[in-house]
């Protein structure tokens, strides 16, 4: 029996000969984070095709008008019921009309939360919920989560507390003063919406929990903790002395749902502190874990754990795709998920079981003083890698003399060749794939008709270098390491362009307007006004070099609550030239496609390119990447994510550039495919930063009108 999987222009779309029926997908469909209800990022529509695709023009352009100097804009929109719907820079949410690209309505969160100039973070997409006439669109704005009316754009009065629940409160814990950002939208099975939340790095961070809540009034219907309570499974894997006090192993990248079956899936990531784990002794269960929930109850059916007791930042960066796919004459309902450290792991959907075999396998241990990293960790036989898995002499820049000489001096004393090398309290280590990946939020797409597996990834070293805790003799740098360090570095210098020093930051602030932004946030810098006055104090006084007085440091060391690691992460930052070329050889951004029959790549070609070195005759080197591909029926994958500014067409087959056009600013958002009045539209929300100058436009692009 063949199966029917959509009616597409009068003409029937039909699988593989002999495949069992399932629940029919509608593959023309985008209104879920990830396209198709399956979340393949996939699309049935066949208007636009190879023949044609060259001809593509733009159709409409939506410009949101409220970006700002570091902004952002990750979200991929959804369509539905002929409107288009997205979120702004600063997190403003609009219903567009999809044919012609304007403005329906549009609605301010802040105007109701207050607040304008507070960091909320990014926003990667809303999620849509219907029953008869009540059509809502909920979406998370800073630690809010909100409804409106689909149609209008009105908050929703009667969810929650007049439209928002505060996702600080109803973690189940004595604390409500976290730092949570609901960055990805949540997933909707029945009236439930089941979200996560993005925390801190730090020691202050919450606990991950996974909750849902009921779509009609806001009310939290379960909850599921990623980090066990005492008499729950999995507590054994943690330290009972300190679990309490550790955050994190949260939901940040989105889920899937299982809409047949109804199970949720949840990929989690790192638990806190990220690089030295002394406090969380064991292999810290369900961090780094891709966690199968019952959507109805939120009790777990099964789980993998794909890093034990992390200590590289390797959360699970995507929402996972439910695929199906034919192994050995056998049709399996499997679900896959990517990772940063380049690897897919597969499982039976149903049970948890892996599609190929995963080998628990020896990695180095850690010497870091107090720290106790697993013997062992996971690694798939198959699929295969979507990138380079090692960063070793080969892999050192070699385009150019004077480049290899500069990182190789760079990387004196440092350690490298080795991916699982953990870090080192004396030397740096090379960590590859980098913190943002390999594979990162944007996620894969699969195409369930040739059982293609599509998915970009970067390949960049980062350096991973550790300093002892100031003790509390210099209790402002221990504080401002705490909440500072990570992204300022220990020394305060950043990591320009993205990340700015803070070392002549008396030059240009007071200590009130510092405290202004300390606790409002500003661009691509969160708000943290969940630290305490106290500590805010200190932080203050250490920027503008003022020596706290005793009474603060009397405080502090005597009336602390909060766990410190015994040593820090001196910052991220990425192993590249003083002319900023990244230190390996290209190409620095890829694009995979792997036959998921088989588990095997059938072909991977350098994604992005930088005019600069084109011109002195090198080859295509890639570029950094942030989100993700689409592929469809008309034989295209559609991706832009790189920073030089471009949107492409890839032949599936062949990994071909079919065409390609410029874009106002570089498109670090999943594109939208769907068809409106009989036309075929991709839309790609235009935010840059990252690095790359920010924008603040929508941009839909079709074939010529007949």
């Amino acid at each position: 029996m063949k199966l029917l999987l959509k009616v597409v222009f009068g003409s029937l779309l039909l699988f593989s000969a002999c495949q069992p029926k399932t629940a029919e997908i509608d593959y023309t469909d985008w209104s879920h984070y990830g396209g198709p209800a399956d979340g393949s990022r996939y699309s049935a529509l066949t208007q636009i095709n190879k023949e044609n695709v060259s001809q593509l023009e733009v159709a409409w352009t939506y410009k949101t008008g409220d970006a700002t100097a570091s902004s952002q804009i990750q979200c991929q929109p959804i369509v539905v019921n002929g409107l288009l719907y997205g979120s702004t820079p600063k997190l403003n949410v609009f219903a567009l009309n999809a044919s012609t690209g304007e403005e329906v309505w549009r609605f301010d969160p802040f105007q109701v939360l207050g607040g304008e100039n507070s960091w909320a973070g990014t926003n990667r997409g809303v999620s849509y919920w219907e029953d008869g006439d009540d059509k809502r669109i909920l979406f998370g704005a800073g630690n809010w989560l909100m409804a409106v009316d689909a149609e209008t754009g009105e908050p929703i009065l009667s969810f929650g507390d007049e439209g928002k629940v505060d996702l600080r409160k109803g973690l189940d814990t004595e604390r409500e003063d976290f730092m949570i950002v609901a960055n990805a939208p949540g997933v909707v099975y029945g009236d439930l919406l089941i979200i996560g939340m993005r925390l801190s790095e730090g020691l202050d961070a919450a606990p991950g929990h996974i909750r849902a809540y009921n779509i009609r009034t806001g009310k939290r219907e379960w909850i599921f903790h990623t980090i066990p309570q005492e008499g729950e499974p999995a507590y054994e894997t943690w330290d009972p002395a300190t679990i309490k006090q550790i955050g994190g192993a949260n939901n940040w990248a989105g889920m899937t749902v299982d809409q047949e079956r109804g199970i949720v899936f949840v990929p989690t990531g790192s638990a806190t502190y990220d690089f030295w784990g002394g406090y969380r002794k064991g292999d810290n269960l369900y961090a780094n874990s891709l966690i199968a929930l019952d959507a109805q109850t939120g009790e777990r059916i099964w789980h993998f754990q794909a890093v034990h007791h992390d200590v590289w930042d390797r959360d699970f960066p995507a929402n996972p795709n439910l695929i199906r796919i034919q192994k050995d004459g056998k049709w399996i309902d499997a679900v896959a998920q990517i990772s940063k450290q380049g690897m897919t792991y597969v499982f039976d959907r149903a049970t948890g079981e892996p599609v190929w075999p995963i080998v628990e396998t020896v990695v180095t241990q850690s010497v870091m003083p107090g720290e106790f990293t697993s013997p062992t960790q996971p690694i798939p036989t198959l699929p295969k890698p979507f990138m380079n898995m090692v960063f070793d002499e080969s892999s050192i820049l070699s385009l150019k003399p004077e480049w290899e000489a500069d990182i190789r001096n760079q990387l004196e004393g440092a350690i490298y060749g080795d991916t699982w090398a953990p870090p080192h309290p004396e030397k740096p280590i090379v960590l590859f794939p980098g913190m943002d990946g390999g594979g990162e939020w944007g996620g894969a797409s699969f195409d369930p008709e040739t059982q293609t597996f599509y998915v970009n990834a970067n390949q960049i070293p980062w350096v991973i270098g550790m300093t002892p805790n100031a003790d509390f003799e210099n209790v402002g740098k221990s504080v401002y390491t705490n909440y500072c360090g990570n992204c300022h570095g220990l020394d305060r210098k950043g990591n320009l362009p993205t990340i700015p020093s803070l070392l002549d930051v008396k030059e240009k602030f007071t200590y009130d307007s510092l405290d202004l932004l300390l606790r409002k946030g500003r661009g691509a810098m969160p708000a943290f006004d969940h630290i305490s006055t106290e500590n805010r104090k200190v932080i203050l006084e250490y920027l503008l070099d003022k020596v706290p007085d005793e009474g603060d440091k009397q405080e502090m060391d005597g009336g602390k609550t909060q766990l410190f690691p015994r040593y820090y992460m001196d910052g991220y930052k990425k192993l590249v030239t003083k002319d900023g070329l990244y230190g390996s050889n290209p190409p620095w951004g890829l694009l995979t496609a792997i036959d998921m029959s088989t588990g095997k790549k059938k072909w991977q070609v350098p994604l992005g390119e930088i005019d600069s070195l084109t011109a002195q005759g090198f080859a295509p080197t890639g570029t950094e990447n942030y989100g993700g591909p689409v592929v469809t029926a008309g034989g295209i994958l559609f991706i832009a994510a790189t920073k030089d500014e471009m949107i492409r067409a890839f032949d599936k087959e062949t990994g071909e550039v079919l065409w390609e056009a410029k874009l106002p600013a570089s498109g670090h958002a999943t594109p939208a495919v769907y068809e409106m009045d009989g036309r075929q539209f991709l839309v790609i929300a235009c935010g840059g930063g990252k690095g790359t100058k920010s924008g603040d436009a929508y941009v839909a692009f079709a074939l010529p009108e007949l």
